[in-house]
């Protein structure tokens, strides 16, 4: 038989004999003995502690990631910015038919002005040119949409009213 090492021992005091009983209650669920169980714990805590990083460096990983942060938010502030410029830009290509009153040819209707007129039934101006995202400052813009919705009534596919633009076809 091996003869117990007295300098291995922990001694270890509990706050009450409930806490005991739970601890011993713990360990017999899991079929062990109360004091393997108590070394498994300690041990798989230990072992989550092996990654500690010292307050110091988490402050420091802390700070690059927020130098970082703040270098891809102005990034994607900066591309929403030249993304939005250049959706002006294709809005204002796209209607350039409807612009010039000197254009002879074939143009392309704004599918989106046909859509949302089909789906709602009856819009007014005004919230036709917010659902297409149209400023109504934007008077060339504001402009080219008026002229398609003239054209479609000389077509007799939309009807303008008193509460907006109707779709008749």
């Amino acid at each position: 038989m091996v003869k117990p090492d007295k300098e291995r021992y922990v001694w270890l005091y509990l706050p009450s004999k409930a806490d005991k009983e739970r601890w011993r209650a713990a360990a017999d669920k899991a079929k062990t003995k109360l004091s393997n169980f108590c070394i498994s714990i300690i041990e798989e805590r230990l072992a989550e502690e092996e990654e500690f990083k010292p307050r110091r460096e988490i402050m420091r990983e802390m700070e690059s990631l927020k130098a970082e942060n703040k270098t891809l938010r102005d990034d994607l502030r900066q591309k929403a910015i030249v993304l939005e410029r250049y959706e002006g830009e294709l809005k204002k290509f796209r209607a350039q038919d409807f612009i010039g009153a000197e254009y002879a040819g074939v143009r392309r209707y704004n599918k989106e002005i046909v859509d949302l007129l089909k789906s709602r039934g009856q819009v007014d101006s005004y919230r036709l040119l917010e659902a297409l995202g149209i400023d109504p400052r934007e008077s060339d813009l504001v402009k080219a949409v008026s002229h398609q919705l003239e054209e479609l009534e000389a077509y007799g596919m939309v009807e303008a009213t008193a509460k907006g633009w109707k779709w008749i076809s």
